[in-house]
């Protein structure tokens, strides 16, 4: 169950978060030029790492509270994991290329903190991926919440610090909307294989 759970969390993670966005545009951006790498990434880490804690305590103390919610949750994890599929695939049929800013000046240490922490907590969206999505899907784990948790927090270090240390040779790939096309179709079927998965108890027990 620890090791299901670890690696249910950190798929799942992975899965939201490639994707194109403003955000990972950053931190590839940042990786392509070599400024700044490290703060980035890792405040993009710890970001979703406080948001994903959160979201796994705030739905847990909920549950034990209202028992019922656990159903609640699994249904809400399924139609949030289906709908992120179905954008997948939406994209997966109209891929866009990610746009580098090839501005000269260099980033300040400043700039490159504010544009970070803007791009992660001004985006509406985090809060849906991370405190509902994650929160829903970890607390229908069960015991196995935690590791959950974990796994995905863990993806958002893998990813973050592996898109701006690896970006001098992923630029040139995912700079073709082809390769984003891939990707987008490879997230949609994993996005769907969770859905099924995290639904199917409700039916079973």
């Amino acid at each position: 169950m620890t090791a299901t759970s670890f690696f249910f969390g950190l798929t799942t993670g992975l899965s939201l978060i490639v994707a194109i966005g403003a955000q990972n545009a950053f931190v590839l951006r940042q990786g392509i030029r070599k400024e700044h790498v490290f703060i980035t990434a890792l405040i993009c880490s710890l970001s979703d790492a406080a948001l994903i804690f959160a979201g796994v305590n705030g739905m847990g103390v909920l549950v034990e509270r209202v028992p019922w919610l656990l159903v609640v949750a699994r249904f809400g994890g399924f139609i949030f994991l289906a709908s992120y599929a179905l954008f997948a695939f939406r994209r997966a049929v109209k891929p866009d290329s990610l746009k580098i800013s090839g501005r000269a000046q260099a980033t300040t240490v400043l700039s490159a903190i504010g544009t970070t922490l803007a791009l992660t907590w001004l985006n509406p969206h985090v809060y849906i991926d991370t405190v509902l999505l994650l929160g829903s899907v970890a607390v229908a784990q069960g015991a196995g919440s935690g590791w959950f948790a974990f796994g995905a927090i863990a993806a958002s270090f893998l990813w973050f610090f592996a898109l701006g240390y690896a970006a001098r040779f992923l630029a040139p790939v995912f700079a073709r909307p082809k390769a984003w096309q891939v990707l987008d179709f490879i997230i949609g079927i994993l996005m769907m294989v969770f859905a099924a998965l995290l639904i199917w108890p409700v039916f079973t027990t």
